[in-house]
């Protein structure tokens, strides 16, 4: 400290001068502080995920979505505390290489409490992150619980790959394998059990036709939001890299800058690279899809490695990661793999480059000596960084491609994986959430039931009024018209109360008899508005579980009789 009475003039001045005490270089707290700060950054991207899948994904798909990131949080994060977290950082006895042990239903006390803490929120956002990236490529036609299920026990399939790259106890640890910010555990594991999902749940209705091009079928429905969901997770991935440092004593604050530094280039060098692709491949025109995916993998490409390399390595680590990308969305494409948001793309195949990379452009970790041990191959570090990295890639593919089978497997064949085709032409905001589907969607599904309409053989082919219906809807058809009674699933109780009524006519009779009362009423047909208020306030149609009456005016039957309605299936 200067002399004050030099620089003031001022003995007096020296008495209300206190010196500063220079901060500790291993302050625990400082540490906490930084973890908690970079969970909570990392906590947004559930956000940026829900935005960037429901943008798209059609527009009577797009509150599903987003509730199943919630779900991804409140589930996944119950187990993660439970169970996940004492499977990857548990140190009693039984911790081994495979798994930890200890810390089940963590509650901890004493010295260490804030370290734990700290450590368990920042772990659980990554956890809930593994299970976010799947929904991506289950979207628009997955049950909800079918997918709350998943979310519970996805965690599970995180918690080993973190205990092997993260843990003292760790295998892959132990061999010094390189992985900053979790691509292997969060990134990879997510990834494939993507690709795993997508492959079970087949493509979406319509996905794949003739003459389709890989951006012009089932369009998206917001890429506003898709490209705000882009600029959330471009926030949460600064958190996610340099927050991985797991503090900011002695030097990790010196690596937490340069993990932001080259996280920022890699995702230029990604970014200006899916431009170019854009531009060259799709006729000038830049394809919002392409482009968001390319700097989304050059950010997953960087995260293995970023606390650890040069800026230079960063921009051409991100650029790899752009194209490769682009290549594995079309290769998928060409294999007729659905993959609504490129999930599998982004986060399996970028994943795999990103752990490889680290094999060639690492530095050993002169800093705080912790994040690696060894020079890549450019550096003159020979083969051996580059073989674990290998060993890594194979052993957490072939770990969740099996996982996630069993787990996805079981959930088919109980519960069932995959929505019906009425539910999926409709839309999970309506039969998930009681949302009203947008405009154009109940014509494309009148037109799927005539066809099983014109299919049933005990039809009375005299008669033109035909009720069709299955469990959850309700189409009355007479002539040119078409009234749609949507109604909605029915409980256990509602069951057993239908059951004792004397009255055994069905729900859909009912809907005929409205329609023959209100809609013809001596030889006029009346005004669709009148008829509808009629309806829903009749007494016929009380106690009845209709959310919705509306018509369909059927001006081109004979064209729809002759086409696959589900062919027409486009989205909203």
């Amino acid at each position: 400290m200067a002399n004050v009475t030099e620089v003031y003039g001022n003995d007096s001045f020296i008495s209300n001068v206190t010196e500063s005490t220079p901060p500790q270089s291993n302050s625990p707290w400082d540490d906490a502080t930084w973890i908690l700060t970079s969970a909570f950054i990392i906590f947004t991207m559930q956000s940026g995920f829900g935005l960037l899948e429901s943008g798209m994904a059609s527009r009577k798909n797009e509150v599903n979505i987003m509730l199943k990131n919630v779900v991804d949080v409140v589930f996944g994060g119950i187990t993660y505390w439970s169970i996940g977290y004492g499977l990857t950082f548990g140190d009693d006895a039984g911790a081994n290489g495979f798994t930890g042990v200890g810390y089940f239903f963590l509650n901890p006390d004493g010295e260490h409490i804030g370290t734990i803490y700290s450590k368990f929120v920042f772990q659980a956002s990554f956890a809930t992150t593994a299970t976010t990236i799947v929904s991506g490529a289950m979207a628009e036609r997955t049950k909800l619980m079918a997918y709350i299920v998943f979310s519970l026990f996805n965690t599970f399939v995180y918690s080993f790959p973190a205990h092997w790259v993260w843990a003292d106890e760790g295998w892959l640890k132990k061999l010094y394998v390189v992985d900053v910010a979790g691509v292997g555990p969060v990134h990879l594991v997510g990834g494939v059990t993507a690709l795993i999902a997508a492959v079970m749940l087949k493509p979406r209705r319509g996905r794949f036709v003739k003459e389709s091009r890989i951006y012009q079928h089932i369009p998206s429905s917001n890429p506003v939001n898709t490209l705000l969901g882009l600029f959330m997770l471009w926030w949460g991935w600064l958190g996610f890299n340099c927050g991985s440092t797991f503090g900011i004593s002695g030097g990790k604050w010196k690596l937490a800058t340069r993990a932001a530094a080259t996280t920022i280039l890699s995702s230029c060098g990604g970014g200006i690279t899916a431009f170019i692709i854009s531009y060259v491949f799709h006729k000038r025109k830049y394809i919002i899809p392409l482009i968001v995916n390319g700097i989304l993998g050059s950010l997953v490409s960087v995260s293995a490695i970023c606390a650890v390399t040069t800026t230079w390595a960063a921009v051409i680590i991100g650029s790899v990661g752009a194209i490769i990308a682009a290549l594995s969305d079309f290769l998928l494409f060409k294999l007729k793999i659905d993959d609504p948001v490129g999930a599998s793309s982004v986060h399996l195949f970028c994943s795999i480059w990103g752990l490889l990379c680290c094999g060639i452009f690492a530095q050993k970790d002169q800093i705080q000596g912790e994040f690696n041990f060894n020079h890549g191959l450019l550096w003159g570090g020979g083969w051996y960084l580059l073989g674990v990295q290998t060993l890594s890639v194979v052993t957490i593919i072939l770990w969740s491609a099996v996982m996630s089978v069993i787990i996805l497997k079981a959930i088919d064949l109980t519960i069932g994986l995959r929505v019906s085709t009425e539910e999926e032409i409709v839309g999970a905001d309506f039969f998930e959430h009681n949302i009203m589907p947008p405009d154009g969607v109940m014509p494309i599904l009148a037109k799927h039931f005539k066809t099983k309409r014109s299919s049933n053989k005990n039809k009375d082919e005299s008669n033109d009024e035909q009720v069709v219906a299955d469990e959850k809807l309700c189409f009355c058809f007479i002539k040119k018209k078409t009234i749609v009674a949507i109604r909605r699933k029915r409980g256990t109780r509602d069951k057993d109360e239908d059951e004792t009524k004397d009255d055994d006519i069905h729900t859909e009779k009912k809907a005929l008899d409205i329609l023959r009362k209100h809609v013809k009423k001596g030889g006029k047909e009346e005004e669709e508005e009148d008829v509808i208020s009629e309806i829903t306030q009749s007494d016929t149609a009380a106690g009845m579980q209709f959310t919705n009456f509306g018509f369909i005016k059927d001006e081109e039957e004979k064209k729809c009789d002759e086409t696959d309605p589900v062919d027409d299936i486009k989205g909203d």
